[in-house]
């Protein structure tokens, strides 16, 4: 079924009324994104998941037959395991898979906490603060970094050179350019300084575990810590950002929260399944023709899966738009992905999610909006669903909290 471009400013703020019309109307639809390019969107769960799993559809653009392929990279920034299928991509991942071992992340938990604190002190004083800027960001900005041993000073510099990639500005399309380059060049610096310098830090072990064997090169190291540590902290930005105003419009599920001294394992779930900011999985490219949901997909064409219209998906979750924190399996979601290429980085997510909202909650048990809900301001961006801001008072003092059974 053909459908028109659907990411218009009401999508960019609220996408889920979307999801439902193009989900209801049918299982795949032929749209146009914003630049023009026309894809395959699948809408339904069980032909997402199925999907994720198609050796059919390829993550390597090489495939790719004309229409979407998604950001213009250069090879030392493209040359990761998101982008590889098959041998290469099994060989990447191992070598990414050594940064989130249950050894290694459950070994950050005691600096995610102090970190964590840190910034809540800082905040401790004021009554109305932005809890994006001062925590949402800074805190797993910090804990990727040091996990792999990005320099402060970078951080941030990284961090605006990668919104300038999800959110472009068409009327500067140059800052895109410079971005990408100042990215490239720091991080290719930064593999040789760690090969000379090595530091206690995942990056340093990577370096040094390439230059013992010939795994991976010069290339795939540099592309790597690309996706690393922009993923692991763009995720979580939005995660915990949407996951605090979910509870906050949800008071029955906020009080569900502030009654035991920890959040459950489902709550975290249904967290990860109502609240997480990738609307899309990487796109795929079919490398022979297929038929998916009664439509044919010529071979070449660009199919994207929509992960945030799976979990809402009627047909697999009981009432999708309620947050429940007490839904029973609800860890089937498809927050991470699925098959091969889910997210290496999930338990570092589920621990900074945990640690982040009960610290939060213990810490300001009277936390409100300051603002309407229909006045908070989201990223201009079709692939990632997340707040610029969040304005909170850490006392109490906003307007009336949500009805009960807000949905969003």
């Amino acid at each position: 079924m053909n459908a028109p471009c659907p990411f218009d400013t009401a999508y960019l703020t609220n996408p889920h009324p979307v999801h439902v019309a193009l989900r209801e109307s049918g299982a795949v639809h032929r749209i146009a994104l914003p630049d023009g390019a026309e894809v395959w969107l699948l809408t339904r769960e069980t032909d997402i998941r199925q999907a994720l799993t198609d050796p059919r559809l390829s993550v390597d653009r090489q495939h790719s037959r004309g229409g979407y392929t998604g950001f213009n990279l250069p090879p030392a920034l493209d040359a990761n395991l998101l982008n590889r299928d098959g041998s290469t991509h099994r060989r990447l991942r191992r070598h990414a898979a050594r940064a989130f071992t249950p050894r290694r992340v459950e070994g950050l938990r005691a600096s995610i906490q102090a970190e964590t604190d840190r910034l809540l002190s800082l905040i401790a004083d004021q009554d109305e603060v932005d809890l994006i800027e001062t925590f949402a960001v800074p805190l797993p900005l910090t804990v990727i970094g040091d996990l792999l041993g990005i320099p402060e000073d970078f951080r941030e510099r990284f961090r605006a050179g990668t919104n300038a990639l999800v959110m472009p500005d068409p009327t500067r399309p140059q800052r895109i350019v410079d971005a990408i380059t100042q990215i490239e060049e720091f991080l290719q610096e930064l593999v040789i300084d760690k090969r000379s310098n090595p530091t206690d830090d995942f990056l340093s072990d990577l370096v040094a575990q390439a230059h013992t064997d010939d795994s991976i090169d010069d290339v795939q190291l540099v592309s790597l810590a690309f996706l690393i540590f922009w993923a692991g902290y763009e995720n979580p930005v939005n995660l915990i950002g949407k996951a605090v105003l979910a509870l906050l419009e949800h008071p029955h599920q906020l009080t569900l929260v502030r009654r035991g001294p920890a959040l459950s394992d489902a709550a975290i779930e249904e967290l990860l399944r109502f609240a997480h900011g990738s609307q899309y999985a990487i796109r795929r490219f079919a490398t022979e023709a297929l038929t998916i949901g009664g439509v044919e997909i010529p071979a070449g064409d660009t199919v994207m899966l929509g992960l945030a219209s799976a979990n809402r998906d009627p047909r697999f979750t009981a009432a999708p738009d309620d947050l429940d924190l007490t839904r029973r399996n609800g860890d089937t979601h498809l927050a991470f992905g699925h098959g091969p290429h889910y997210c290496l980085g999930a338990p570092l997510a589920r621990l900074e999610i945990r640690v982040a909202i009960e610290s939060l909650l213990t810490r300001f048990p009277h936390i409100q909006l300051t603002v309407p809900v229909r006045d908070l301001r989201w990223r201009p961006s079709f692939r990632e669903h997340g707040l610029i801001s969040l304005p909170v008072s850490t006392t109490g003092s906003g307007p009336a909290p949500a009805r009960k059974g807000a949905k969003r």
